[in-house]
């Protein structure tokens, strides 16, 4: 199941969005608009979501929650981005992490 997340996921649908990759959550991160997509087996289908409902590619970056560890990563092929200094699968910007990871804690735990 992917969902469009503008506020905080109740349980119910935390589980519904945990369950295409058994525990882990993919997710799409949108820094500007401070919501996120979660859920899918590709973070393309994140962005995809996002786009569709107003956000622009370049406030857009992938992670993930293991809902077992509650660690959080910031991996995924769509965040190759030479143009933006990018050039991995990996966040590399401290800053684009840390909001990240203050939008998935406060979105979905």
């Amino acid at each position: 199941m992917l969902l469009l997340v503008t506020s905080h996921l109740n349980d119910e649908d935390l589980q519904k969005v945990a369950e295409d990759l058994t525990g882990y959550i993919k997710v799409v991160v949108d820094i500007e608009r401070r919501v996120l997509s979660a859920g899918g087996t590709r973070h393309a289908e994140g962005e995809e979501l996002l786009l569709a409902h107003g956000s622009t590619q370049e406030y857009l970056w992938g992670g993930g929650l293991d809902l077992e560890t509650g660690g959080v990563d910031f991996d995924a092929i769509t965040n190759i981005r030479p143009r933006h200094d990018n050039p991995s699968r990996e966040v590399l910007s401290r800053e684009t992490r840390r909001i990240m990871e203050e939008i998935i804690r406060l979105l979905l735990r």
